[in-house]
């Protein structure tokens, strides 16, 4: 009897995780609007947020030629909360998601009323892809590719208004995304 319910229970944690990792946002961007991995999924099913997120730690950003200050959102729950209950964003201001791996991800705009972009960055900070993200909806914008270990967001026709495509780079004030973040050329 002991042995079902261990297993019963454990079938429905595994099921939970997977709804979980399915559903969750990462913004954690304005996670909210992203799809975790099935480990920070576990940590979302006990936090959802509240509140935004504080001024998170920034750096400058060249997306082409173009500086933007951005804010930098390493942990699960900066990912998570993202851009969630903010008001406003000003033109040349950015928030930048950092994940450990490439993957493929999903962002929403649960809680978060100001229209956004996104752009998709691969490992090497090449942009792979470009979305509008629309006030408060929850249905995720999946990326295509499944090496995407940034995702960077601006307001809502931004990349449009600055001629920046998929194939441009992106690096920080202190180099490549991949020495920046992670310590390596």
């Amino acid at each position: 009897m002991q042995t079902e319910r261990f297993r019963v229970g454990s079938i429905l944690i595994l099921c939970l995780s997977l709804l979980t990792a399915v559903s969750a946002c990462q913004k954690d961007s304005g996670t909210s609007k992203k799809q975790n991995s099935p480990a920070e999924a576990q940590s979302s099913v006990i936090w959802t947020p509240t509140e935004p997120n504080p001024k998170l730690s920034t750096m400058k950003v060249w997306v082409g030629p173009e500086e933007l200050v951005t804010e930098i959102a390493k942990t699960p729950r900066q990912r998570q909360t993202g851009m969630m209950f903010r008001e406003s964003m000003d033109e040349m201001e950015a928030m930048l998601f950092v994940f450990n791996t490439p993957q493929q991800l999903g962002f929403y705009m649960k809680n978060t009323s100001i229209p956004l972009s996104c752009a998709y960055i691969s490992p090497e900070g090449k942009i792979e892809e470009i979305h509008d993200l629309h006030p408060f909806d929850e249905d995720p914008v999946f990326s295509e590719s499944s090496r995407v270990q940034y995702v960077l967001e601006v307001r809502q026709g931004w990349f449009d208004d600055h001629q920046i495509k998929p194939g441009m780079s992106v690096a920080t004030e202190k180099g490549s995304f991949e020495e920046t973040f992670f310590g390596r050329p």
